[in-house]
């Protein structure tokens, strides 16, 4: 959370300090390395996932220091040497970071994040980096396709109260935002950032009264601009709705209001929407809102609009702000290449698994858009050295089918990747999460609709450069001899 009391440059795992000293004590020391972040795969089998956290990526990095007490700690360890503790406490954050901005639509293996700095820096940021950026990406991602199965209505971010801790929360709703959410009911990420606060009462303030009606016209009385009664405590259809009825007319009518909805929040929400529906109707409150939550997700909601359900906005909860169908986003941190006397060697790991092999070399990802539609034909990895030029035509392969192949013309080609540090200084401005928001929306249309379906999505191609494929297999073919 915002906390500007609380460092977190000790959030890490112990690796990545044994390594650093261990990096420090040795010939490697001013070796310059670039790590790349990649993901490898979508959650819940989608078609693409959602940027996000690079903003709490600046701040954190911002902020690295050690402090007194982090510098006792480690000494208390016993696995530094003095000289490396020394460096820790005059630590001095001088690494060149480029990252995807928030919002972008990103694909798997292609890098988001890109470091390149001294090895004992480059490997101290792995932990922070990647629970920023794997966490609001996961839930942005989330948000965006609970959104898209909405149709257009709007959904607000619910989950304050059931977030894996405050900084879940906080964050979590954050990026639920950027995925398209249209509110959150978390009061200090919605004072925080700029965007709206969600919600009106719990079950608690209808209880708390004699009676359902009691509990209605106390809350119409205090709040006749913006009166949304929760109607579900006791009974929806035998009560709940006779009641509100009851009170727009008596408390709100008289002061020339109008009610601003009714929220539903267990039962048959389907089949007690079109009844609700009706009811309010037949009582002359056509423009009273229908709002509904209890444990839903895109899935649910998909089904409610097939069957007719008459909703006209949804409150999701515990299945957005924790991606319950998903652990995690699964990004990871590898490192891509090292500069050793003005050369560049480029860097591979290896797996039985073949997801796991990494792109080596000095990268950069680039989206090419189709110049009468305005949207995207593919994605291309390239070596830093190479350029898309758009008034060429330009060939893309599959890189596992390789004859896989096509010509694209009419193109326009952008590079993913901006800056955002140049030398431990930022050289970046994160938007506003409202104006990520929006771009968030402008990268999704983007897409083709075949990309975006929650079934069996149309793979979307991240093709290789010629040169970056060849690398990459010639490093395979030569470490394979060994």
């Amino acid at each position: 959370m915002k906390n500007k009391n609380l460092n977190l440059t000790m959030l890490m795992d112990l690796y990545e300090m044994t390594m650093a000293n261990g990096v420090f004590t040795s010939d490697m020391r001013d070796t310059v390395t670039y790590f790349d972040m990649f993901f490898r795969r979508v959650p819940d089998k989608g078609g693409y996932a959602i940027m996000a956290g690079v903003e709490q990526l600046i701040e954190y990095m911002n902020d690295l220091h050690f402090d007194d007490d982090d510098i006792q700690y480690l000494k208390s360890l016993n696995l530094f040497c003095d000289e490396f503790i020394e460096y820790l406490r005059n630590f001095k954050f001088d690494c060149d970071v480029w990252a995807v901005p928030e919002g972008t639509v990103i694909f798997p293996h292609e890098p988001i994040v890109t470091v390149r700095g001294n090895a004992m820096q480059a490997l101290m940021l792995e932990t922070m980096l990647l629970v920023t950026i794997n966490h609001q990406s996961l839930i942005a991602t989330k948000s965006n396709r609970i959104v898209r199965a909405a149709q257009g209505k709007p959904v607000m971010e619910f989950g304050a109260r059931r977030a894996h801790g405050s900084g879940a929360s906080y964050y979590g709703a954050r990026a639920a935002i950027i995925g398209g959410a249209v509110g959150t009911s978390c009061v200090l990420t919605a004072k925080d950032f700029g965007v709206k606060a969600s919600g009106t009462m719990a079950h608690s303030w209808v209880q708390l009264f004699k009676d359902e009606y009691t509990a209605f016209k106390t809350y119409a009385e205090k709040y006749p601009d913006s009166c949304l009664l929760l109607v579900d405590t006791y009974n929806v259809l035998k009560s709940g709705i006779p009641n509100a009825i009851k009170v727009f007319d008596e408390v709100l009518k008289p002061l020339g209001k109008r009610p601003l909805g009714i929220r539903i929040d267990s039962g048959d929400i389907t089949y007690i929407s079109k009844k609700a529906r009706k009811m309010l109707d037949d009582a002359g409150y056509p423009d009273c809102k229908i709002c509904v939550s209890n444990s839903l997700d895109e899935h649910l909601i998909r089904d409610m609009i097939a069957q007719g359900a008459k909703v006209d906005s949804y409150g999701v909860g515990e299945r957005l702000i924790t991606a319950s169908s998903e652990a995690v986003f699964g990004g990871v941190y590898k490192l891509a290449a090292v500069e050793m006397n003005g050369e560049v060697i480029p860097k591979i790991k290896i797996s039985e698994n073949t997801a796991k092999i990494t792109l080596p070399g000095i990268k950069i990802p680039w989206r090419l858009y189709d110049k009468d539609t305005g949207k995207a034909i593919a994605d291309v990895i390239t070596l830093n050295y190479e350029k898309i030029d758009s008034s060429e035509p330009y060939e893309i392969f599959d890189p596992v089918h390789t004859w896989k192949r096509k010509v694209v013309t009419n193109f326009i080609a952008k590079k993913l990747q901006v800056k955002i540090f140049e030398k431990g200084r930022q050289v970046y401005e994160s938007p506003s999460v409202s104006e990520i928001a929006a771009y968030c929306k402008e990268q999704v249309d983007s897409m083709w609709d075949e990309v975006k379906r929650f079934e069996n999505p149309h793979t979307y191609y991240v093709d290789l450069s010629e040169d970056l494929w060849n690398l990459r297999n010639d490093l395979l073919r030569k470490l394979n001899k060994h």
